[in-house]
């Protein structure tokens, strides 16, 4: 079977995405910004940044190069492509004028729990974390697959604590989740 135009198809979808995601984000932090948000994690967001862009790089190179073609179990796995875009879709307009890819807090802002945030503390990265292993394998390019499920393992293990710590020190966090896991929702209470 012809994969290419799935491929590229997917592809461009997914940096449309990105680069709206990213109008958002900075309209975000203009607005947070202007009411007095102050950023944290500007040395690490660096390497997430450039870890995203290594990402469709070397996606596209082992596509290019290798060409194994569509899994044998893409449509599952596209299905759980497909309802991580609507669990991101959900996280982004629950939290509104607050998403961004930065971390940036405003002391005292009301926590939000609606939407996904309902359930765990982070749906977007837990997003994330599927989609950078998901979206390779859908092509059988099983190398960015996972070495970039690990990369963003070790951007994950800093950038979150990190942000954690911040909202704790600067808002109700720590009340508003404490019935809350970081990705996966807790079954009993």
């Amino acid at each position: 079977m012809n994969n290419v135009l799935p491929f590229l198809v997917l592809f461009g979808v997914i940096i449309s995405q990105r680069v709206i995601e990213l109008l958002i984000a900075k309209s975000n932090e203009r607005w947070m910004k202007k009411n007095g948000a102050i950023e944290f994690g500007v040395k690490h967001y660096r390497y997430m940044v450039g870890m995203h862009i290594l990402f469709f790089i070397v996606f596209f190179g082992e596509k290019v190069w290798l060409n194994r073609g569509l899994s044998p179990i893409w449509p599952l796995l596209l299905t759980v492509f497909i309802v991580t875009q609507l669990v991101r879709l959900w996280a982004i307009t629950s939290l509104g004028k607050y998403w961004n890819t930065k971390i940036l807090v405003l002391a005292d802002a009301k926590v939000i729990r609606k939407g996904p945030y309902r359930f765990i503390k982070h749906p977007n990265y837990f997003v994330v974390a599927i989609e950078l292993l998901v979206v390779p394998l859908l092509f059988s390019s099983y190398i960015t697959s996972i070495l970039f499920t690990m990369l963003n393992v070790m951007i994950l293990s800093r950038r979150i604590p990190e942000e954690e710590k911040t909202l704790q020190d600067l808002t109700e966090y720590v009340d508003a989740f404490q019935d809350c896991n970081r990705f996966l929702p807790k079954i009993v209470k």
